[in-house]
């Protein structure tokens, strides 16, 4: 799993003009990608790094601070630009794990105890943000 982090004061996404998941308060946006071969500990190794890490302001977590995260499904973050002008995506993984993926780590920071809002899986969606420091990190398990 890979997932691209920011620190954010406010954040939303829009999806056909209806806000379905949004932060009021700073907290993390994360654009989160699952790929093929990621094995059944992935989500809550991700889970785990995204509660822990100390990203927010004074090297705090959203687990010191309950600050909240709005996880987005980004199976971009897999592209591979090497060759040619057209990324290939055969790194992400199927629609169908993806989404049971997403869905997981999801699960995994409710059971921590974390706020979480979400965009919509599959969906044509606005992603929103004011980016506070700017503050952005690359996550990987």
């Amino acid at each position: 799993m890979r997932a691209v982090v920011s620190r954010v004061v406010w954040a939303r996404v829009v999806v056909e003009d209806t806000v379905v998941g949004a932060l009021e308060e700073p907290g993390l946006l994360v654009l989160l990608g699952v790929h093929r071969d990621d094995g059944p500990e992935a989500p809550a190794t991700m889970a785990r790094k995204l509660h822990e890490l100390r990203l927010l302001r004074d090297e705090r977590s959203c687990a010191e601070t309950g600050a909240g995260l709005l996880v987005v499904s980004q199976f971009t973050l897999y592209g591979d630009t090497r060759k040619g002008r057209r990324p290939s995506w055969t790194a992400a993984a199927p629609p169908a794990v993806a989404r049971d993926a997403v869905d997981a780590v999801v699960a995994a920071l409710h059971s921590r105890g974390a706020a979480v809002a979400e965009g919509e899986f599959g969906a044509d969606m606005r992603v929103e943000s004011a980016n506070d420091g700017p503050f952005t990190v690359l996550v990987e398990t």
